[in-house]
């Protein structure tokens, strides 16, 4: 039997809503080529977090293979739109008390884990359940929102969350409880990232610093880059498979900072390609000198950094052009070969 054609690959989801949030599941599945979870951006109380998952369609009888489509496989109500969604880690066989079950989990005005598991209709769609909700300020009728949160892949029992309060808090999914809580910033903090390792994280925040902790020694941290007029600094990416490096980029910017946290204060580049406002950044799963950013000028840019060591990194390697401004970015890291982007009520997954 002959093999299709080889292609680039783009698959297309049209969600009832303005996509922000989105991440890549961990597990694989026979049944499927692709599991995401996207998160929408509507701005009132109700919103919605969707699992896309593919399906083989043979779209006419006259074609001789089919082909796959994006569908929507369950959808879980969410309170406020959720400002970042994850997986769980496969690493470490997952989180210890859940039992193997599928997790994935969401930040919005509280950390909340959920379970996902086939609904035996044979339909491919998928049941859900709320398995905890975190909270560290049970005294307050208010919360503080949380801004984001990391799920450390060597301990998938450990979850950072960043807050608006100026803290980060390390939670333990074991005892759903908080091991610690920390005030990381002098003003919001709007994203934390784990290095390689259950020891090291680093946050940004709207002081325009970049700080890494120690969770063995939480007396101290280190700034490692603050912005030239302490403008904010939006999100986080480190470099799994060099943990010297991170991406960061700052409020309103068309360039992405790459810091390497052995030469403090100094960034070693500045990628300047994008001619609208940056809004993520991704790197490589299986790359140490690869990075995906993405932003308003409707542009996901892939990025060669092996050489910028020797000087400036002018030009981006790839290029691919959206249908509208970027929100978000993922690379996915078990299928490297393929990132998805969101952008108006769009998911799109490139290969």
């Amino acid at each position: 039997m002959e093999s299709p054609p080889q292609r680039k690959e783009i698959y297309t989801y049209k969600a009832p809503w303005t996509v922000f949030s989105l991440a890549w599941s961990h597990r694989l599945e026979s049944s499927s080529q692709f599991r995401l979870a996207i998160g929408s951006y509507v701005e009132q109380y109700n919103n919605t977090v969707q699992i896309v998952k593919t399906r083989s369609v043979l779209e006419h009888p006259s074609h001789a293979y089919p082909t796959s489509q994006l569908y929507a496989a369950c959808e879980i109500e969410h309170p406020y739109p959720c400002t970042k969604v994850l997986w769980s880690p496969e690493g470490g066989g997952g989180a210890s008390n859940f039992g193997g079950k599928d997790l994935l989990a969401t930040t919005g005005d509280y950390l909340r884990i959920w379970s996902v598991s086939d609904d035996g209709s044979g339909k491919g769609t998928l049941n859900h359940k709320r398995e905890a909700i975190l909270n560290n300020n049970r005294n307050s009728e208010y919360c503080a929102p949380l801004t984001s949160f990391d799920w450390n892949e060597y301990d998938p029992n450990m979850i950072g969350t960043s807050s608006i309060d100026t803290t980060c808090t390390i939670w333990d999914l074991t005892t759903q409880t908080a091991r610690t809580q920390l005030i990381a910033h002098d003003r919001e903090v709007f994203d934390i990232a784990f290095s390689r390792g259950t020891d090291l994280f680093a946050s940004v925040g709207a002081d325009g610093s970049v700080r890494l902790f120690d969770l063995r020694s939480l007396e101290h941290s280190t700034i490692i880059y603050e912005t030239p007029n302490l403008d904010p600094l939006l999100r986080l990416e480190w470099n799994k498979q060099d943990p010297n490096y991170l991406a960061t980029f700052k409020v309103d910017s068309r360039s992405t900072i790459i810091l390497d946290i052995r030469v403090p204060s100094m960034p070693v580049t500045e990628l300047e390609g994008h001619s609208g406002c940056v809004n993520a950044v991704a790197w490589a799963p299986h790359s140490s000198c690869h990075v995906c950013t993405a932003g308003d000028d409707s542009q996901a840019l892939i990025w060669d950094l092996s050489q910028m060591s020797r000087g400036p990194v002018d030009d981006p390697i790839l290029a691919y052009n959206a249908e509208g401004e970027v929100n978000n970015l993922q690379w996915s890291a078990s299928q490297p070969d393929w990132v998805s982007i969101a952008f108006l009520d769009k998911l799109q997954i490139c290969e």
